[in-house]
């Protein structure tokens, strides 16, 4: 089995990357913006920006080419597909509180976690208060986290189907609280109230179903060539 850098030297190293890849987008941001002749922070109404074409467009490829550079992160440090999540779980959810952290260093936005912002445009726009996301991705990096520290402990981990149905039912519902007011930011509308209610419930579910496999972890495999010079 491929051995490497320890747990601990692991997500130093992961969570470093996280955190200058979230210094790198935020310094972006402010610098277009205000190239823009924009503050940052002034998104809404969306109209503008629909009406831009391709800057959209840029955009939407700026946020895959993050998931693309937070993929490839998780697939080189992890040993197993779900250690491989994991890592990429701990690399998102790190660079999303990191994002907004530095955005507030740079130019004092967000001003309070209440502030409503354009969270993602693929496939549509995502719309919430920022104390959602950061509530999700503390959850990514204690979840990942976790399951990284197991599967390099060489502990099983099973994941159920009824495990991944609940993880990916609720991801489901927390993304709906996002994309409900799509039409009326297509029609250059405002937000409107943000439904918690079903945010809440989605990460309920997701989060019951993470801690539940977590908690179901069987005790250390012992590899061959391990078992062999003990029993000589």
């Amino acid at each position: 089995m491929r051995r490497g850098l320890s747990f601990r030297a692991t997500a130093a190293a992961v969570l470093g990357f996280a955190v200058a890849m979230a210094y790198l987008e935020a310094a972006v941001v402010v610098y277009l913006q205000l190239a823009l002749g924009a503050q940052v922070g002034d998104i809404f109404p969306l109209r503008p920006a629909i009406e831009a074409g391709d800057l959209v467009l840029i955009e939407a490829g700026r946020e895959a080419a993050t998931l693309v550079m937070i993929g490839a992160i998780g697939a080189l440090v992890g040993r197993t597909g779900l250690e491989r999540l994991a890592w990429g779980a701990v690399v998102f959810g790190a660079w999303d509180i990191g994002y907004y952290a530095w955005l507030h260093v740079f130019s004092g936005w967000p001003p309070s976690l209440g502030t409503v912002d354009l969270l993602f445009v693929l496939p549509v726009p995502w719309v919430g208060p920022i104390w959602s996301p950061v509530v999700v991705s503390a959850a990514l990096i204690g979840v990942g986290l976790t399951a990284a520290f197991l599967l390099r402990s060489d502990r099983r981990l099973s994941v159920k189907r009824l495990h991944w149905a609940a993880a990916l039912g609720g991801g489901l519902l927390v993304i709906l609280s996002y994309t409900l007011d799509t039409r009326r930011l297509f029609s250059g509308g405002l937000p409107g109230p943000y439904p918690w209610p079903l945010f809440a419930i989605g990460m309920l579910l997701a989060l019951s179903a993470a801690v539940h496999a977590l908690r179901s972890a069987g005790p250390r495999v012992e590899h061959p060539e391990v078992a062999r010079r003990s029993g000589n």
